[in-house]
């Protein structure tokens, strides 16, 4: 009882911390909004309402607009001095390179429906005095949002970090397999130990992976604007955002736990072996419920999962 009463104290004050957290990027209202808009109209400039109208259906189908932060990802990216229209009319015009991890934000935004390359300009300022203009079909392949939870998401989603990562963890769970069985090593699902906090940690992992992929699949636009205005507290976010960053904090709370009870219930040497093995089997199923998902066949797998774990739990002990 101790320890569950201190897990619900851990989980409360994490979740204080997250309600703590600041995008650095400027809050916006969302599209919703323009009814509110439309209500002060008597009171404030046409043009200021047009202005503010347009920013509001700009943002909520690309999900940002102006004053939004960016960070440069790639080597460089050329800016261009002049205007747009000047660029269609093959002016020669001057330009100048921002190199890689330097800020940028949006000026200004320019849709020219003429443009045959993309009809979306956006002006972007490198500091007080230099602004430069660039296709916005340029600019995000080689920016992130300028803040840490989507540069996060951003190389988490690598895909050359998850064939590197599915390469280590077949050579790391074949060697700890290996030496599990002959030295009749504890090890998670097969030989484990008496406490169901490891199993819950590989179980919340595999639920996490499904959820993050459920996003992927049928709400793929909520996710891109949780990429550009992330948060860390799931009373802030929608839907199944909310559901999914439950589950990673339940991670990092099951876990703390898991990594207490092996330390507990095992001597050193053992516990290390443990909780490599445990690490080798969550990324198993990150990869796969992650990947199975995106089918369809992860969510009949999960259930599977579910049972022979938690049947595999009760056998051991």
């Amino acid at each position: 009882m101790k320890k569950i009463y201190l897990l619900f104290y851990l989980s409360a004050f994490l979740l204080l911390l997250t309600g703590c957290y600041r995008n650095r990027a400027r809050e916006l209202p969302t599209a919703a909004d323009t009814s509110a808009v439309e209500y002060v109209a008597p009171r404030i400039d046409t043009v200021a309402l047009k202005q503010k109208r347009d920013s509001l259906l700009f943002l909520s189908k690309h999900h940002y607009t102006l004053n939004f932060n960016f960070v440069v990802t790639a080597d460089s990216i050329r800016l261009l001095k002049g205007q747009p229209e000047e660029v269609l009319s093959e002016m020669q015009i001057d330009s100048f390179y921002v190199y890689k991890y330097q800020s940028l934000a949006v000026a200004d935004i320019r849709i020219l429906p003429a443009d045959p390359a993309d009809s979306v300009w956006v002006q972007l300022a490198r500091d007080q005095i230099t602004f430069g203009w660039i296709h916005e079909s340029e600019l995000l392949p080689n920016v992130d949002p300028d803040d840490p939870i989507s540069r996060f998401i951003t190389i988490f989603s690598d895909r050359h970090l998850i064939i590197f990562l599915v390469f280590l963890v077949v050579i790391a769970v074949t060697y700890l397999v290996r030496y599990s069985v002959k030295r009749n090593a504890k090890i998670v699902h097969f030989n484990d130990i008496d406490t169901p906090y490891p199993m819950a940690f590989a179980l919340t992992v595999a639920t996490s992976a499904t959820l993050y992929s459920t996003i992927q699949l049928f709400i793929p636009e909520l996710w891109r604007h949780f990429y550009f205005h992330p948060t860390l507290n799931p009373l802030m976010a929608p839907g199944l955002i909310a559901f999914f960053l439950v589950s990673v904090w339940a991670i990092i709370i099951v876990g703390l736990a898991a990594v207490d009870e092996v330390r507990k219930s095992l001597p050193f040497d053992e516990a290390v072996v443990y909780l490599f093995g445990l690490a080798g089997v969550c990324a198993v199923d990150y990869i796969v419920f992650s990947f199975t998902t995106l089918y369809y066949i992860g969510y009949p797998l999960l259930a599977a999962y579910f049972w022979f774990a938690i049947r595999r739990w009760r056998k051991s002990i």
